[in-house]
């Protein structure tokens, strides 16, 4: 199951690039949710699951949807008119690191000296990966919004507890995909003109896109997290890195750089070394 989360959330930046290139982000990705979103909550509703949840589950429902589906996917979609998938993705799979850090620092969580190892080999295995690229050109916009949106992966990872702990889970993974798309759509036609390049690579992403990194892989992510807990569920992050910039190096061609591949490897090490700490704590 972590293995194939992994596959499935690291191949998500490819596809969304190939989205954004004929498609407004924001709309594309509301759209996306509203599918996604439908498909979940009728495959729920024939297996018997409810929408009676207690209020502490709708609430962590709700800042799933908003903070994992409307900002950081959002702000991802956006940043990927100008950023690649592979860098996209390197960012994005920090997420272990950054919520680390907010434990350690906004929670008061005790840090293992592995654990902070691992956290300063993530941040210099970031900076071999981003520095010559800005100093290249690449957009800083875009990098900056692919960091906001990592930020608010950590609120919806924090959150992930709550709106499990009462069941429904596959209805659960519906409602927080139909609070994204509601809050994706707002925005999207307040800031974008509805107008989409159809074509047979847009049809194919875009299809891709809503079964297998929108549902699949986010029913898997919570199955996973159930059966063996947010610690070891997040060591598969450390996947996350090669795989995003391997899928997007052979079906994008995207240009790999042996400082690259060399940070890649720093930022998976700082992510293991994290884990492993965790894991060391109970």
């Amino acid at each position: 199951m972590g293995l194939a989360f992994a596959l499935m959330w690291s191949s998500a930046f490819t596809s969304a690039r190939i989205i954004v290139a004929d498609a407004p982000p924001l709309l594309a990705l509301a759209l996306r949710f509203a599918i996604s979103g439908a498909l979940a909550v009728g495959v729920a509703a024939a297996l018997g699951q409810t929408w009676r949840m207690g209020r502490e589950q709708w609430r962590a429902t709700v800042v799933f949807g908003l903070c994992q589906n409307a900002l950081y996917l959002g702000l991802n979609f956006i940043a990927m008119q100008t950023v690649e998938a592979g860098l996209a993705a390197i960012i994005a799979s920090s997420l272990p690191l950054w919520v680390t850090l907010v434990g350690w620092l906004g929670l008061g969580e005790r840090q293992r000296p592995l654990g902070l190892i691992g956290l300063g080999a993530g941040c210099i295995g970031g900076l071999m990966v981003m520095g010559p690229r800005l100093s290249d050109g690449v957009d800083a916009v875009g990098v900056a919004l692919c960091i906001v949106g990592v930020l608010a992966l950590t609120v919806a990872t924090l959150s992930v507890k709550g709106a499990t702990a009462g069941g429904n889970l596959l209805m659960i993974v519906g409602l927080q995909m139909w609070v994204g798309a509601g809050a994706l759509a707002l925005a999207g036609f307040a800031f974008e003109t509805p107008e989409f390049e159809p074509s047979w690579r847009l049809a194919a992403a875009f299809t891709y896109t809503v079964i297998v990194p929108g549902l699949a892989a986010t029913w898997v992510w919570f199955m996973l997290v159930n059966r063996v807990g947010m610690v070891r569920a997040s060591t598969f992050h450390f996947l996350n890195p090669f795989f995003g910039v391997a899928i997007a190096a052979v079906l994008l061609g995207e240009v790999l750089r042996p400082l690259d591949l060399v940070g890649v490897a720093v930022i998976m090490a700082g992510i293991l070394a994290v884990q492993r700490s965790k894991l060391a704590g109970g």
